[in-house]
C-alpha cells in the first residue's frame, strides 16, 4: 500500500485581524477522495502535532459533506502526527494543503522540509495547493539548491491575495517569494482551476485546483 503524507496547519490565527484561520477543508477533502479511491492510505501531519485548526467548512460541497462525515478521516485530522513521528521511508508522496494559517507556520518548519527533501531525492512525489506552497519555499535539496529553483510552479497569487484583502495581512506574498526562490511561477486568472507538474513537484493556485492536484499526484504515482 503506497502512503502518501497530507500537511496541515497548526496556525489557527489570521494575522491582526482578530479571525481565524486554519486548513482549507476543501483542499484537504478534495485531494485525499481522489487518493483515497485510488487505494491510497493517507496520513496527517501538521507542525505542532494534534487537532488542526479547519478553516472553509462549506457543507454544501458533497465532497466536504462526506469527508465531515467519516469519523476516521475526521480523527486523523483531529489527531495529526508531529514531524517527528514520521519516517520519510513510509510515504511515496507528499502534500501540502493551504489555508493562511501555512503562511505563518510552514515556511520555517525544518523537520517537515527534511521530511519532504528526503521523499523528493528518493524519487517521490511533492505536491501543495493554494497557500500551501508556503511549505515549499525554504525546502533545500542535498545539493544546496532550493527544491523549487528552476522548477515551474504555481500558488495562490498576488492578485487573488489583493482580491480577499489580505496582502497586507499575510507575513509575505507566496508568489513572490517562489519567484525569489527561483521558481518560474504560472497563473490563471483569479479563483480558476491551474495546476502545474514540474518533474515530480505538482503545485495548484487555488481552492478550485485542488482536486486537479489529487488526480496529478496520482498520475505520477501510478508510472
Amino acid at each position: 500500500m503506497k502512503k502518501v503524507l497530507f500537511v496541515v496547519t497548526s496556525h489557527d490565527k489570521l494575522g491582526n485581524t482578530g479571525k481565524q484561520t486554519g486548513f482549507y477543508l476543501p483542499e484537504v477533502s478534495h485531494p485525499h477522495k481522489v487518493l483515497t479511491e485510488k487505494g491510497f492510505e493517507i496520513d496527517f501531519v501538521s507542525p505542532k502535532g494534534g487537532k488542526a485548526p479547519m478553516d472553509g467548512i462549506d457543507l454544501n460541497d458533497p465532497v466536504n459533506k462526506s469527508f465531515l462525515n467519516n469519523k476516521s478521516f475526521v480523527a486523523k485530522v483531529e489527531n495529526t502526527l508531529t514531524p517527528n513521528q514520521i519516517n520519510p521511508v513510509d510515504y511515496a508522496a507528499i502534500f501540502y494543503a493551504g489555508g493562511h494559517g501555512t503562511m505563518w507556520d510552514f515556511p520555517d518548519n525544518e523537520p517537515i522540509a527534511k521530511i519532504a527533501s528526503a521523499i523528493y531525492e528518493k524519487g517521490g512525489v511533492v505536491a501543495a495547493v493554494c497557500h500551501g506552497p508556503a511549505g515549499l519555499v525554504n525546502i533545500k535539496l542535498s545539493n544546496g539548491k532550493y527544491l523549487v529553483d528552476g522548477k515551474t510552479v504555481s500558488s495562490f497569487t498576488n492578485e487573488e491575495e489583493k482580491a480577499v484583502g489580505l496582502a497586507n495581512v499575510v507575513p509575505f506574498l507566496l508568489e513572490s517569494r517562489l519567484i525569489e526562490r527561483g521558481a518560474r511561477h504560472t497563473k490563471a486568472p483569479l479563483w480558476q482551476s491551474h495546476v502545474e507538474v514540474s518533474e515530480r513537484l505538482v503545485t495548484g493556485q487555488n481552492p478550485a485546483s485542488a482536486e486537479q492536484v489529487g488526480k496529478a499526484m496520482v498520475k505520477l504515482l501510478s508510472k
